[in-house]
């Protein structure tokens, strides 16, 4: 089905979500259509960020909202659709878009298998009812399920369309790119060649599938790599949890931009308990890069001077190699909670492999590990 096609049965002229991979020719036709125009699209931090900010347009506007999302944001919606939207509290009606990844029968990677096996049934427990569209589906299919969509909403419930892998085509080509010169990968080996043995929880995406590579190339074992492929925005809590129960070990986090703003009160809890051992770092592209390459709203604001609101004893932005290193080598010695926020160029290189190790292995190991620590 032609993406435009999709959009225009819907008849919305307002959409928020946090991209998926799945829905690109979505995020393509939208960043194409609108960019970032605070009227018609908005990329929210997260998905339940996404449903109240629709909601906010609907009770301005009386006119229902699209939010788009990865299967995985479901979770994240589930507050409020059945606390705000829900027809027996506000009756807020909202369209909902979601990429399908980890379809029963489609191979995917392991954080995608449990949410594809219940992204259906989670639907149907909130009382959202969805319609899957696929690449064989017509335009006559969907406009027809339409038709019975604005029946329900306009009784105050929610629906969904489920969009199967390749469902939507005739995406609009979009290019993403900053003004930044640091490559992630390399940013990453810098990271490894200064944490030594110590170990490192890395966040969801290319950035550990990048660790992982660098651990290969430099034929390093990756007992000392947490690889957080799913869970996004919970890498520096996964961290302080390590940090806090091995206080004389050192404990690195790989963090990036679009998943720290997805839960960024975790930093708060990171400020609180300050742990000395701790080392944060963010680094920041100004894109959602593992799903398309759409744009955060990081590059907008002061990571540095949030982590310092939030009780960091010390934080700092670089970019390039000369001031990652030395801030890499000076938070070794500190003594303290530190992030290091490194402003990364848009971009991987397009052989990179994933983890060849299950996540069950990855975990034992990291376990295993942090044993003998």
């Amino acid at each position: 089905m032609k993406v435009e096609k999709l959009v225009e049965i819907i008849g919305s002229d307002f959409y928020t979500g946090v991209p998926d991979s799945q829905l690109k020719a979505l995020c393509n036709f939208l960043m194409d259509k609108y960019g970032i125009e605070p009227k018609h699209h908005i990329i929210a931090a997260n998905e339940g960020n996404c449903t109240a900010l629709a909601a906010g347009y609907y009770l301005a506007t009386g006119k229902v909202p699209v939010v788009y999302m990865q299967n995985s944001g479901e979770g994240n919606i589930i507050n409020p659709v059945a606390s705000l939207l829900n027809d027996k509290v506000y009756a807020i009606p909202v369209i909902f878009i979601i990429g399908w990844r980890g379809e029963p029968g489609i191979h995917d990677e392991p954080q995608h298998i449990y949410q594809g096996e219940v992204t259906v049934k989670l639907l149907d427990d909130m009382g959202i009812e969805s319609f899957i569209i696929g690449s064989e589906t017509t335009d006559e299919e969907v406009d027809a399920k339409m038709e019975e969509f604005r029946k329900i909403l306009a009784t105050g419930k929610d629906v969904a369309f489920v969009i199967r892998k390749g469902a939507l085509t005739n995406e609009p080509t979009v290019e993403y790119k900053n003004d930044n010169k640091m490559i992630r990968e390399e940013i990453i080996q810098h990271i490894v060649a200064a944490s030594g043995e110590n170990p490192i929880v890395s966040t969801t995406g290319k950035a550990s599938r990048e660790l992982f590579e660098t651990r290969e190339a430099n034929n390093q074992s990756h007992k000392y790599d947490f690889l957080t492929v799913g869970s996004m925005g919970h890498s520096s809590s996964i961290a302080l949890g390590v940090a806090l129960n091995k206080p004389e070990t050192r404990v690195w986090c790989i963090d990036g931009d679009g998943a720290v703003l997805m839960h960024m009160g975790s930093m708060a809890v990171l400020g609180s308990n300050k742990p000395k051992n701790l080392i944060h770092v963010v680094i920041n592209n100004g894109a959602h890069e593992t799903v398309g390459g759409m744009p955060t709203v990081a590059s907008d604001i002061d990571i540095v001077a949030i982590a310092k609101a939030c009780g960091y004893p010390y934080a700092v932005s670089v970019d390039s190699f000369e001031a990652l290193d030395a801030e890499l080598e000076s938070a070794k010695h500190r003594n303290a909670l530190s992030l290091i926020e490194v402003k990364c160029s848009i971009g991987a290189r397009e052989n990179l492999g994933r983890p060849t190790t299950t996540a069950l292995e990855n975990k034992q190991n990291f376990m295993d590990y942090l044993r003998t620590l």
